[in-house]
């Protein structure tokens, strides 16, 4: 495992951040953008082979989450400024982007927005749910979309997922692909997310409920439009949370990017492939 350090940046406006920095001085920074639910240890499993490609990730707990401060009303553009402040304190000038699930908006919204950026991998990424065909396509969080308010929809998420996310045991009842399954019969993986939801519900369901208020109006609060770097949209073919169509639509409104469909491959099994596909984006 490589290394990693603990630590918590304080925003402008008093908030904390919580920031699990993968690696060491001198490699090239990857500012990591969680799933929905998340958290700052995602990287964790893959970050033996980033160091050994040269990479030192970067996983930051989005409001809500793990060590970060809640922060209501939240929008995924205006999450850029956090983690600009964290590549800011890290002494970081350039640096590459990953996005997982949820994430994939996060890691295009701090490219469309800053030319620190030099390359993004947005992986079995939800697409600008202003596309009402993708939006129905994940209609089980309807109900959390249309919730009248955000106290509403903590109480909808808390029926779903008990309070605090007490009924969430791993990925217990969700419908996932044969390749998920195999991976999460994988001890060390299973011990890894383990680990990883203990974090994500440490505050309860909030960055949750906020990660889904933030994504139902769609990418309103950023111009993806202003991407210029290099961006490979990587999905799984058997992806079952998150279908390959918005990976297509998000390659049609992402200026040159390059999708990457893996065969086989489920919501939960494409994560290995992004820290390779990280690699050869930046050795190009």
């Amino acid at each position: 495992m490589a290394d990693m350090k603990e630590r918590t940046v304080t925003m402008p406006d008093g908030r904390a951040v919580g920031v699990a920095d993968y690696g060491v001085p001198g490699q090239t920074p990857v500012i990591w953008c969680h799933g929905g639910p998340g958290c700052r240890l995602e990287p964790a499993p893959f970050a033996t082979e980033a160091s050994r490609l040269g990479l030192r990730v970067i996983g930051i707990d989005r409001p809500g989450y793990g060590r970060s401060t809640p922060q209501p009303g939240r929008t995924i553009g205006g999450w850029v400024d956090d983690a600009l402040a964290v590549a800011d304190h890290l002494g970081f000038e350039r640096f590459a982007t990953a996005g997982v699930s949820t994430g994939g908006a996060y890691a295009l919204a701090i490219a469309a927005s800053s030319p620190r950026v030099v390359a993004t991998v947005a992986c079995c990424a939800l697409t600008d749910m202003a596309w009402e065909e993708g939006k129905n396509m994940i209609a089980e969080r309807e109900p959390i979309w249309s919730a009248a308010s955000r106290e509403a929809a903590l109480e909808v998420v808390e029926a779903q997922l008990g309070r605090g996310g007490a009924k969430v045991e791993g990925v217990a009842g969700l419908p996932i692909a044969p390749s998920d399954e195999r991976l999460f019969a994988d001890p060390a993986w299973a011990r890894a997310w383990s680990e990883m939801v203990r974090e994500m519900f440490v505050q309860g369901v909030e960055g949750y409920v906020d990660d889904r208020l933030a994504d139902g109006g769609g990418w309103h609060t950023f111009d993806v439009s202003r991407v210029r770097c290099p961006v490979v949209l990587l999905h799984g073919s058997s992806d079952t949370l998150a279908p390959v169509e918005h990976a297509r639509y998000s390659q049609r409104i992402v200026p040159g990017a390059t999708l990457d469909v893996r065969e086989g491959l489920g919501h939960f099994s494409i994560l290995p492939e992004i820290i390779p596909v990280l690699g050869t984006l930046l050795a190009a």
